[in-house]
């Protein structure tokens, strides 16, 4: 956790890009690398679907998102994609489970725990 949901991108591309924007994601939220989780969506568009990047993840303060969405965007464009379309589905911890307890129960449960 988080996600970085790519929709409409060739996986080869998004496989070279992947350890640039896993770096700069976990440098911009300060989390560890391994964290990030990056998954390329197959779709079918039914009507003209531009490409997109749906990042999943807990709320940041407004300037953290603003930077992830600019850092992101940079590495997108210098790799010939200029009309990425970005944006955050921002999840609620007491909402996201772990082993059916939500996250902060279960944290709270495992810091309990060693």
């Amino acid at each position: 956790m988080p996600y970085l949901r790519f929709t409409g991108f060739a996986g080869d591309s998004l496989r070279l890009l992947a350890p640039r924007m896993t770096q700069e994601f976990a440098q911009l939220v300060n989390i560890e690398r391994e964290k990030v989780k990056i998954e390329l969506i197959a779709s079918e568009a039914i009507t003209q679907v531009p490409l997109s990047l749906q990042i999943m993840m807990f709320p940041r303060k407004q300037e953290t998102h603003d930077a992830i969405a600019a850092a992101l965007h940079h590495i997108l464009r210098e790799a010939g994609y200029d009309q990425v379309h970005i944006f955050f589905v921002l999840l609620t911890p007491s909402l996201y489970y772990k082993n059916g307890e939500p996250l902060t129960a279960y944290e709270l449960h495992n810091s309990a725990d060693g």
